[in-house]
Parts: structure tokens; C-alpha cells; sequence
């Protein structure tokens, strides 16, 4: 909020792009939430994107008139943030627990059903979380490269 106001405090043309959550960063928001191998996580509504699509919104917006106001960008999903995470673990195959929890902070902020949610003329990203979740490296387990074999006559 800081860097805003200044930025709308100075003389210079701008547009400010604010985002939602993005869909690659559930696993950094289940570890900042974690206590062993519990994961307590506020049920708060989130509509997260896809950070390509919010690269792409930042592209349009750079090229563009400054609009000296602010443009906010989000995913087509409402969802909980809870099931999220608990989705999001479940892909990388994470096995803690995510606990549900009314009181439990977002990187030290208490949430509301309306805390991580834009407002409603925000741009609507098209990719859905669970689309992304189902072709992400997430559920992918990382490839090794097969042994080479070097014949016992070349040892």
C-alpha cells in the first residue's frame, strides 16, 4: 500500500495492476502455514490465476495509456483457500494434513470472505484451477535421466 501511495502521489502517469493469489504459490502459502506436519489454513474465499495470464494482463496494461487508477486481475474460480492448498498438496504429494482454521493468518493478516477476492469489475483470467492442477509439473514426478551403462570391456 505504501509503494501505491507513493506512486499515486507522484506527478508520473501509471497504472497500478493489482493481482490475486497465483496458483503457483499455494505451496509457499501451505508452508508458511505449517506446524509439523499440519497445515492450518484460513477457509476464506480466494480467486486465484494462473501467473501467465497475470503476465500477459501486466503486457497489455504496460503498452497501454496510463489510466492514473488501479486495474486488479483475477482467476475465474471463487474457491476456498483451505481446499486450495489441501489440493494443491495432494498433487505434489505433500502428505500433511491441512487443518481448516477460522483464526488462522495469511502471512500474519486475519481473513474475510472478501480479504483475497477483487472487486467485481476486475479482469477474469479463462484457466481454472483445477485445469492448471491437472497439467502443472505438480502432479508430475520429477524424471531421471536412465543409468548409462558402460561396458565391462571400457572399464
Amino acid at each position: 500500500m505504501a509503494q501505491e501511495n507513493l506512486i499515486k502521489d507522484s506527478p508520473v502517469p501509471y497504472t497500478i495492476l493489482r493481482s490475486t493469489q497465483f496458483f503457483e504459490f499455494m505451496g509457499r502459502i501451505a508452508q508458511s502455514s505449517a506446524s509439523g506436519q499440519e497445515v492450518h489454513v484460513s477457509p476464506a474465499l480466494v480467486q486465484p490465476i494462473v501467473s501467465d495470464e497475470v503476465a500477459a494482463a501486466l503486457a497489455d496494461i504496460s503498452v497501454g495509456a496510463p489510466t492514473n487508477g488501479m486495474i486488479e486481475v483475477a482467476g475465474p474460480d471463487r474457491l476456498r483457500l483451505d481446499e486450495l492448498v489441501r489440493r494443491a498438496l495432494i498433487a505434489s504429494q505433500d502428505t500433511r494434513e491441512v487443518v481448516t482454521d477460522g483464526q488462522a493468518r495469511y502471512f500474519g493478516a486475519k481473513l474475510n470472505d472478501q480479504s483475497l477476492i477483487p472487486d467485481d469489475d476486475a479482469l477474469i483470467g479463462a484457466t481454472l484451477f483445477d485445469d492448471w492442477l491437472s497439467d502443472s509439473t505438480l502432479q508430475k514426478p520429477p524424471q531421471k535421466a536412465a543409468p548409462s551403462r558402460t561396458p565391462a570391456s571400457a572399464a
